[in-house]
């Protein structure tokens, strides 16, 4: 045996001379492995980007939630508009016409005629005027706001609403009248009615209310 001869090994694996056994490399079988589960992992993502793709365009998922938003979003943008919204949207409200409210127009400004001619332009827009001249004088030269609505403590909220419509910025009041109609007294601040274009918007919009505004549109 020569003296380069490992113990143990004998036979094809004696070395002789110069002459040296040669080792194989152990196989790779990692890189095998993580190339198949590379591949089994790339496999998977396409197939759950397909799935994706057929659900957008089948309209499931996502697509009904987005064209729902987008419905409400048009419904909000209508309603900003004061255009009625759709039926379906929200029920209509049973307002009071403008007929079946009686209005008193009385003027607390030092501006001579000025109830006379509210009075005359609510009757144009289809409400019943009653009295018109100077406020009493619990009001008369004191109502520094827009104006107020005098009524009973039993007077709808409605009519105060559909009144409303017609001029902005008035407060509400109650006094002890059993009588339905309501007091329109015009204070200083008062420079005209709302056009009729915008209140009857104001009016459409009361009639048919849609839901509250979400988070973003």
């Amino acid at each position: 045996m020569s003296m380069l001869t490992p113990p143990g090994m004998g036979g094809k694996y004696r070395v002789t001379g110069a002459a040296y056994p040669r080792m194989r490399r152990p196989r790779r079988r990692r890189r095998l492995v993580f190339a198949a589960l590379g591949a089994v992992f790339a496999l998977a993502l396409l197939g759950y980007g397909t799935l994706q793709l057929i659900d957008v365009f089948r309209g499931d998922h996502g697509g009904r939630a987005g064209a729902a938003g987008a419905k409400d979003c048009v419904t909000k943008q209508k309603a900003a508009k004061g255009e009625p919204a759709a039926a379906s949207a929200a029920p209509a409200v049973a307002l009071p016409q403008p007929a079946q409210i009686t209005v008193n127009v009385y003027n607390a400004t030092p501006r001579a005629g000025l109830a006379k001619a509210v009075g005359e332009e609510l009757k144009k827009r289809g409400f019943t005027v009653a009295n018109v001249g100077n406020a009493p004088a619990d009001f008369d030269k004191k109502v520094t706001g827009t104006g107020i609505l005098l009524g009973s403590p039993k007077t709808d909220k409605a009519v105060y609403s559909v009144l409303g419509t017609q001029l902005a910025g008035v407060t509400q009041q109650a006094d002890a009248r059993e009588g339905a109609d309501v007091d329109l007294i015009l204070g200083d601040a008062f420079k005209e009615l709302s056009p009729q274009a915008d209140a009857d918007k104001a009016l459409a919009v009361l009639a048919h209310p849609v839901p509250a505004p979400s988070a973003s549109c």
